[in-house]
């Protein structure tokens, strides 16, 4: 049976339990091959699980008018739910069964307004994934590798 795109209620989340037996990368995996579904929050802020190996992941989306602020421009929180996203979730691929995460902090940097219909790629890099915290950065590119945005965020570990 295949999931459903993005979770539309928490009866389509992984049960708790499931994080004791499957590792962070596993159940990443089964997101990015439609086992599992995405969190709503990609389907409410138009962006996706692309890719996804040991350390990290990559999140794809193409901002739209409905995540504008009262200028037209791309809002900072959009910027913010991507970039935090593929961080945490690089954490989240190295860590083992029996564990989850959370954000305990992250940082962003805006460099530049995406344009309205640009596809940007936020690809997040675990450094630590340890017993209580994780540590990551990414970036936020274009297909020409046109840089966006860049952030930095500290996750806290803990036992499912």
């Amino acid at each position: 049976m295949t999931a459903p795109l993005t979770a539309r209620s928490e009866a389509d989340l992984l049960p708790r339990e499931a994080y004791a037996r499957l590792s962070g990368l596993e159940i990443m995996t089964e997101m990015v091959e439609g086992r599992l579904p995405a969190p709503a929050i990609t389907g409410t802020l138009g962006f996706r699980v692309a890719e996804v190996a040991e350390g990290r992941v990559v999140f794809a989306g193409t901002p739209d008018f409905s995540v504008t602020n009262p200028m037209g421009t791309v809002h900072g929180g959009w910027y913010g739910a991507l970039l935090d996203s593929c961080m945490a979730c690089a954490v989240m691929t190295c860590l083992k069964a029996g564990t989850f995460y959370t954000t305990l902090e992250y940082k962003v940097n805006i460099i530049r307004p995406i344009p309205l219909g640009t596809e940007v790629f936020a690809i997040g890099k675990a450094h630590h994934a340890g017993r209580s915290t994780g540590v990551a950065d990414g970036r936020m590119e274009d297909a020409e590798g046109r840089l966006y945005a860049t952030g930095s965020t500290t996750c806290i570990v803990m036992k499912a």
